[in-house]
This record gives C-alpha cells, structure tokens and sequence, in this order.
C-alpha cells in the first residue's frame, strides 16, 4: 500500500517538536550548569568537602595544587610538606555554608563570595574561580583562580616532633647537616583553609600545650609549638642524679673523683672516710640554647673521719655537712631514653 505525501503540517509539527525538544535540552543544560555545575556550587562543594573531612576531595580540587613557579613565588621550597593533606588533622571545617553572591566578571571568571561559620566566627569569603575545559564539552567546569592553600609555619622548640590533630609530624623531615641538630626547628607546611586546626604535643617526657588556629585561605600564619619537661622527665633526671650521687658517697676518699663534693683536711687520716647524702639537689629543668638546663642547685652531703692532729697528737673524729652546688643539662636521645651531662 502506497503512502501519500507527508502534508506541510506535518512536518511542521515535526519541526515543531523538535525544536521544542532542543529547547528543553539547552533550558536544562542552562540550568544545570547554573546550579550543579555552576561556580557557585563549585565553591560550596569545596567547602563542605573540608566539613566532612574529606580533605582529599578538598585538595585535589582544581585549582587548589600549587605548582613549581607557584611555590617559589611564595619562598617556597618545592618539597614543602603535604602532610596535613590528610583526614583527622582539621579540628574543625566550615559549618553552615551560604552562597552570599556570585557575581560573573567580564573576562569570564566568577567572584563567589560564601559565608560559613568557623568555630565561633562568622565568616565571609571571596573566592575568584574561572572556567577551565567543560564536561562532555556542554557542562561547566571551574578552577580556582588563586588557590585557597594556606601556609602554617610551625615553630617546634624543644622538640623536633608536633602534633596536628591525630598526626604527629616531625619539622625535620626534609632537612639535612646541621640543621637536624638544631633544639629548635622551624619548617613550613601546606594546609586546606578555611579551617581550624589544634596544634601541641604529649608523650612520656614532653608536653606543650595546646594551640588553636583558625586559618584563612590564601594566607600565611606561624605558630609555636613549646614542648617542656614533664613531672615524669624530671623525676627519672632525678633518679639519675641521685644514682650519681649515691655512687659518689661509696668513694672513700675525702675528694671522691668526678663528684662535686669533698674535703680538705690538714690533719692525718686514721679511718676511712665515710660520706652520706643528707639533701639531693632537687631538679628543675628550664630550656637551654641546645638543651634543658638545671641551675646550679645546693646539696649537702655529710663526712665522718676518724683524724688525728698533727699539732698535739689527739684523736677525733670529724662529723661535718659539706654544702655543693650541682648543675646539668639533660636531652633526649633518639631511642627516648635521656642524656644527662653534668657540668
């Protein structure tokens, strides 16, 4: 059966159709990409990655990596540590993020402004984002224009070794020679920002307390990281000097060798010299240029001799406290046990 011509309605109606058809597809792509692929949704998304604590969706959005030339423009090195690129170092991300305005520029970059809440600020920040390479070639793509790394200096004295939220990282890392020796350590490390962050350290021997940040994006801070004796250093420094004191009282001599205490005595020497400890000298600890210091810090120690007098010939016996001062310097060898040197 033959089929007669298509009637210019028809087709028309055809045309009609589809052009209704591609109008609905182009209103869609419109609207997607004003909305989920749109720069404001970019920037939200970037923040509310930081707020889950997804900080590597956060760092490896665009626009967020710093290049070569990037880190050099800054005083960079190139391997400056990534380390708090991790989940668990935020201490806190933003909250209660809002698109304030999205104000497209001439040149075809965006300047999103979002406000958030970052711990117990209200914040507002704008951040510039341009289009790179679209998806699919129809769906837009962003980048951030400046990166919103931030820089944290962080100061450790005392104590190579920090703690940033549940990691500890230790400012050596990337140095070598003489630097490594250093009491204090300096070193620069990248972070995602907006966020806070708790910076400190504890363990057996050392403690500092503990420093909060808040850090804004594209923006250098430093922080101090001041690690000090704990009751426990001190009391096994103690354990050890009483040792060294103890063994120097078993010399019986009137100047036990390499002891801080003795005698001189003008008159002959019938009986051993017998020496106790009355008063350790109590340790305290306070920083030094390489390490912990103890001031110069009284004991008494007590001699009883049996003597004879060589201007009459009598015998006597020589009960005497003998006062000494003691001071040291104490530091932590890489095993955790302590070295003590006193001087």
């Amino acid at each position: 059966m033959r089929r007669g011509p298509v009637s210019p309605a028809a087709v028309i109606g055809w045309v009609g159709l589809a052009m209704l058809l591609v109008g609905a597809f182009l209103a869609a792509l419109g609207a997607l990409n004003q909305t989920i692929y749109g720069a404001s949704n970019f920037v939200e998304r970037y923040l509310e990655a930081i707020a889950d604590d997804d900080i590597a969706a956060a760092s490896t959005t665009p626009g967020v990596a710093l290049d070569a030339a990037e880190l050099t423009a800054m005083g960079l090195p190139e391997n400056v540590s990534t380390a708090m690129f991790r989940s668990g170092v935020v201490e806190a991300g933003p909250e209660d993020v809002r698109i304030v305005s999205d104000v497209a520029n001439p040149d075809g970059t965006h300047s999103v402004t979002a406000s958030y809440r970052l711990d117990v600020s209200i914040i507002e920040t704008t951040f510039d984002v341009r289009p790179i390479a679209p998806l699919y070639g129809v769906l837009n793509r962003w980048e951030f224009s400046t990166s919103p790394l931030t820089v944290v200096d962080v100061t450790a004295a005392h104590n190579p070794l920090f703690t940033v939220g549940t990691l500890t990282l230790d400012t050596r890392a990337t140095k070598t020679g003489d630097e490594l020796a250093a009491f204090t350590q300096t070193a620069p490390y990248l972070a995602i920002a907006p966020a806070v962050y708790e910076f400190g350290y504890t363990s057996t021997l050392l403690e500092a307390v503990p420093t909060s940040m808040a850090v804004a994006p594209a923006s250098r801070y430093a922080v101090g990281v001041d690690s000090l004796p704990t009751a426990t250093f001190v009391e096994r420094v103690q354990v050890k000097l009483d040792d060294y004191l103890a063994q120097c009282a078993t010399q019986q001599v009137l100047q036990p060798a390499g002891c801080p205490f003795g005698i001189e005595i003008d008159d002959r020497v019938v009986s051993p010299p017998v020496w106790t400890m009355v008063t350790n000298p109590p340790v305290t600890l306070a920083p030094g240029e390489t390490a912990f210091e103890m001031p110069p810090t009284e004991g008494v120690a007590h001699i009883s001799v049996e003597l004879q007098s060589l201007f009459d010939g009598d015998f006597y016996t020589l009960e005497e406290d003998r006062p000494f001062l003691v001071a040291l310097s104490a530091s932590i060898r890489p095993d955790g046990s302590i070295a003590i040197q006193l001087k």
